[in-house]
């Protein structure tokens, strides 16, 4: 990012524009690792989360901007994730939570499986591959945060696409990228909002 300011936005050897994007998603990298920090690096039992939940946080910029770039979350960077996030999950030591993991990713897999099913052309497989991913990350911590990371997902995504049409810059069949408001609502579970479904959960009795 400094290197960009530096250069003044052009590349060192042949004077073409460099896109501001490139220092915007350094910044933005940066800022969200700093909030995962903040989040899970304040005692020990947050600290043995952490490394799970910065490679969650860099696996979900990734697929978010290609999503946005090309439409696709690619199997590369979704599947050997699974595994990947399971062992770090794991260093954590709490096996209560990693069976809830495991609930997590099963039931918000079927759940997008089914959407993906009912209404096809509405979201891609790789959405629904991803969701396990979403599932898991946000159950380990509590049943609230999975409810509103599960969710707030869809939520964001009607409200971009209202906002678009109402733009002009889309019409009822455009294709939308799903991906960066899957992880925009599991991210916002996972930084705090998910107490809101917590206290849901306990108004029911769950």
């Amino acid at each position: 990012m400094l290197g960009w300011f530096i250069l003044r936005g052009r590349c060192f050897d042949c004077g073409q524009p460099i896109s501001a994007r490139y220092p915007l998603v350094e910044a933005g990298t940066g800022l969200m690792f700093a909030l995962v920090a903040l989040r899970f690096g304040t005692d020990g039992d947050g600290l043995r989360l952490l490394p799970a939940y910065l490679t969650f946080a860099a696996i979900s910029i990734a697929l978010a901007l290609i999503d946005l770039d090309v439409h696709r979350l690619p199997d590369v960077i979704v599947l050997p994730s699974y595994p990947v996030l399971a062992v770090l999950l794991a260093i954590g030591g709490d096996g209560e939570a990693m069976v809830r993991a495991g609930e997590g990713l099963v039931i918000l897999g079927a759940f997008f499986t089914v959407v993906w099913y009912v209404a096809p052309g509405g979201m891609g497989f790789g959405d629904v591959k991803l969701s396990g991913l979403v599932g898991a990350m946000t159950a380990y911590l509590t049943w609230g945060t999975f409810l509103v990371g599960a969710f707030l997902g869809f939520i964001l995504g009607a409200v971009a696409g209202v906002m678009l049409m109402a733009g002009g810059r889309a019409g009822r069949k455009t294709a939308v990228p799903f991906g960066p408001f899957m992880v925009l609502g599991a991210w916002s579970a996972i930084l705090g909002a998910g107490y809101l479904g917590d206290l849901y959960l306990q108004s029911i009795g769950f």
